[in-house]
């Protein structure tokens, strides 16, 4: 990303990274020749500024842009002031994170006369709500999708841990989807299995049993399990509607995309994004509501086992695919509701997200996510992904939504700052081995290998 300080707002996001290909691929840049007029804020600097300013408003609406490194390049070629950095972050964030990164840049030892000139000389720039006035597909309810009509195979993808009851309500709505060529792959860890159960629903249903709890072995279990055309990754404890399967397929025909990326609406966590309710370039990949054609875990490789028993493989997965190239789309019309239960599924693993150990002295953050971010992300965007998870996760999960507990999250870091760095060590530590097996994630072969169905 053009704008320096995004790393202390947005350092994971996988747009500030170059995909090292030729061609165009997604990005938030947009050409000079491109831009209308009307969109380059004049208070701004520098005509890159300008342009990498509206091209990530563009971005947040929806708009799909598409670069080359030639011209991401070209824009990179210069360097914003200290004056569009904060202009950048309070149009964009607010006062209260302009403030944040002031404190974060004193703190660091920058020039404090500068830091506080430019600081208060934008003090007027008022936050906007980006997600305003959203591209909105209009041809997008009256398509016919193509795709659909030529009837490919679906499989979807459900790993399961100790979840029966809300498992049982998945699968009946799987039931009453209105896409029929479909069948139901179950990965079965659960510690008492009960074959029975899968026997009262009307579905074409494949069961594994797996009596190791590793959920990215479970998936690609699944996936080398199939020749389906189209793989649909779903969660044991998710709600859908009954034409759920039929949006990601016209999705991916609509926008000839390789990846539907479906929204999840939690019942508890972090507040739903705007974002959530228009089509866009996916910044994310939720595995348990995400479409993928066959052909892209051709490419690029299954999921890496390595995430087994932590967090962040779907991250990973994102990460790949973007950075080679696959184009993916965040889907609203393929939604579903995440009950996130307490028990069962990864919460048996000891954790509530990758920042939220269950116990007061497991590594923190989740190995997983160190691995994740050095694997990916420059020094700068690492540290500060790292801090700013950390700074935030110091309350219970089901406050991630009250601004008011993340404030208290943050006084929490530095009251607990000797515990926290134990916790960083501790998981360093682990994620170093990780890094240094130089594992590669299994190509997906054309033909099925696993044929022992319960």
């Amino acid at each position: 990303m053009f704008f320096s300080f995004i790393k202390y707002t947005q350092p994971s996001w996988q747009f500030n990274l170059v995909p090292s290909l030729d061609g165009c691929f997604a990005s938030c840049y947009i050409s000079e020749e491109e831009c209308p007029k009307d969109l380059l804020d004049e208070r701004y600097d520098t005509k890159s500024a300008k342009l990498a300013d509206a091209g990530y408003l563009l971005w947040n609406k929806g708009v799909l842009l598409k670069s080359t490194k030639e011209q991401i390049q070209k824009i990179q070629s210069s360097k914003p002031s200290l004056k569009d950095e904060y202009i950048f972050i309070r149009k964009y964030w607010g006062s209260v994170w302009a403030t944040f990164v002031l404190i974060r840049r004193i703190g660091s030892l920058k020039n404090p006369f500068k830091e506080l000139k430019y600081y208060f000389m934008t003090r007027r720039v008022q936050k906007i709500y980006v997600h305003e006035n959203a591209r909105s597909f209009d041809d997008y309810n009256s398509f016919q999708p193509g795709l659909i009509a030529a009837n490919p195979s679906v499989a979807v993808i459900i790993p399961t841990l100790n979840r029966y009851q809300y498992l049982r309500d998945a699968l009946h709505d799987l039931e009453q989807q209105s896409y029929k060529n479909f069948e139901v792959i179950i990965v079965d860890q659960s510690e008492q299995f009960d074959q029975l159960f899968y026997r009262r629903f009307d579905l074409q249903l494949k069961v594994i049993q797996q009596k190791e709890k590793l959920l990215w072995t479970a998936r690609n279990r699944a996936i080398k399990s199939t020749n389906a055309d189209y793989l649909l990754f779903f969660d044991d404890d998710s709600r859908v509607e009954h034409d759920w399967i039929e949006q990601h397929l016209k999705c991916i025909d609509f926008f000839n995309a390789q990846i539907s990326a479906g929204v999840s609406f939690a019942k508890s966590g972090q507040k739903i994004s705007e974002s959530y309710n228009f089509f866009r370039w996916a910044d994310q990949f939720d595995s348990g509501n995400a479409m993928v054609k066959r052909e892209v875990m051709q490419t690029i490789g299954l999921f890496d086992e390595q995430f087994n028993g932590l967090r962040m493989g779907d991250a990973e997965f994102a990460y790949r695919a973007y950075l080679n190239g696959i184009k993916s789309i965040s889907n609203p019309r393929a939604h579903r509701v995440h009950l996130k239960v307490s028990e069962g599924g990864l919460r048996e693993m000891g954790s509530w997200d990758g920042f939220r150990p269950k116990k007061w002295f497991a590594p923190k953050p989740i190995p997983s996510v160190i691995y994740l971010y050095k694997k990916y992300l420059p020094l700068p965007l690492y540290k500060n992904a790292i801090l700013l998870g950390v700074m935030l996760s110091n309350v219970g999960y089901k406050h991630k939504r009250s601004s008011g507990m993340l404030i208290l999250s943050v006084l929490l870091t530095i009251l607990k700052s000797p515990l926290l760095f134990i916790q960083y060590r501790r998981a360093y530590s682990i994620a170093k081995k990780m890094l240094t097996n130089d594992y590669k994630p299994e190509m997906l072969e054309a033909t099925s290998t696993i044929s022992n169905w319960q």
